[in-house]
C-alpha cells in the first residue's frame, strides 16, 4: 500500500487543490495522510467537513517540516505501508502522478524516485534534480543539461527534496527516518537522500512524474524577496532560514568528502552570506 504524507500549517488554499488533484489520480488504492501542525485557519474544519477518508495527525504547532513527515512516516508503516510519497501541500500532482511514481519504482524497486517540478503557472520544467559538486558548494542541475529528447524516463541524481518523494519501505528499515534533531525544517530531505545513498540506495529523478510547484510560496524565497536586517538574521540563524549557517556546517561536515571540506566551507559560507542581497 502507498501512503502519501502532507505536513501542513495552516494555507489551505494550497492544501485545498492539491487534495483535489490526488482524488483525480488515475491510480487510486492509495491513502493520504495529513499533519496538521497546529493550523490557525479553517484547515481543520475543512478536512474534518469535507475529506472524512483523508488521515488526519494532529501536531502543536511545533513539529515544522521534519517533525511533521516523521510523524506521518511512523503511523503509515505501523500500518503496513509498502511505499511513502512525501508531499508538500503547495504543489499540484499531475492526474498520472502516483501512477507514474509507481511505473518507475518496478524499473528501480529499491531506489527513492523524485517528481519533476514545474512551474504552476508557466508550465515549464523548473526542477528535475542535480548532482552535487562540493569542491564549489554548488550542482548540476539536470534542467540545463538534458536536451529536449532527453526529458523522459529516470535520471540519476545525488539527492533530492521531499516536495515530491516517493520512498520504499526498505529505505526506513536500513536507515531510519529523516533526522528531526538536526534538521528541524531545512535540508532534512538532502540528508536524508545522502544517507540512503551511502546506504546503497540509488536516488532518480522521474522525468514522467510532473508536479506543478508555486516557487514563490516557499518561506525561503519570501525571506529572500523581503529585504531586511531581521529577514537576513532569520535568513542566516533562523529555523526557517535555507542558508542557515549552522544546519548548513552540519551538513557539509557529514557529507562532504574531507579533502573538499575547507573549499566547501569558505565558498558556501561566502555565499550564504552574500547572496541574500543580491
Amino acid at each position: 500500500m502507498i501512503y502519501i504524507v502532507i505536513p501542513v500549517f495552516n494555507r489551505w488554499h494550497f492544501t485545498k487543490i492539491c487534495l483535489q488533484q490526488l482524488e483525480k489520480q488515475s491510480y487510486i488504492d492509495f491513502k493520504t495522510i495529513i499533519i496538521d501542525d497546529g493550523s490557525s485557519d479553517e484547515t481543520s474544519e475543512e478536512l474534518t467537513k469535507n475529506h472524512p477518508d483523508i488521515i488526519v495527525l494532529k501536531g502543536d504547532g511545533s513539529l515544522w517540516w521534519t517533525g511533521g513527515i516523521n510523524l506521518g512516516i511512523a503511523y503509515a508503516l505501523k500500518q503496513g505501508a509498502t511505499y511513502i510519497v512525501t508531499l508538500n501541500n503547495d504543489t499540484i500532482p499531475a492526474h498520472d502522478y502516483v501512477e507514474q511514481l509507481l511505473k518507475a519504482s518496478k524499473i528501480e524497486p529499491k531506489a527513492l524516485i523524485g517528481s519533476t517540478g514545474t512551474d504552476a503557472n508557466t508550465k515549464e520544467i523548473n526542477f528535475c534534480g542535480e548532482r552535487v559538486k562540493w569542491i564549489s558548494d554548488s550542482a548540476v542541475s539536470l534542467k540545463d543539461s538534458l536536451t529536449k529528447d532527453q526529458q523522459f524516463g529516470l535520471h540519476e541524481v545525488s539527492y533530492f527534496p521531499g516536495r515530491g518523494l516517493l520512498i520504499p519501505k526498505i529505505v526506513f528499515d536500513t536507515i531510519g527516518l529523516f533526522d528531526r534533531e538536526t534538521f528541524p525544517h531545512y535540508m532534512a530531505d538532502y540528508d536524508f537522500t545522502l544517507r540512503a545513498r551511502k546506504a546503497g540506495f540509488k536516488v532518480y529523478c522521474s522525468l514522467d512524474t510532473k508536479l506543478a510547484t508555486y516557487p514563490e510560496a516557499s518561506g525561503a524565497n519570501q525571506l529572500m524577496e523581503q529585504k531586511s536586517w531581521k529577514n537576513y538574521r532569520e535568513h542566516l540563524f533562523g529555523i526557517k532560514g535555507a542558508a542557515n549557517l549552522k544546519y548548513y556546517y552540519t551538513y557539509v561536515f557529514r557529507h562532504c568528502p574531507w579533502y573538499f571540506l575547507p573549499i566547501n566551507i569558505t565558498i558556501g559560507t561566502l555565499k550564504r552570506l552574500i547572496n541574500y542581497w543580491r
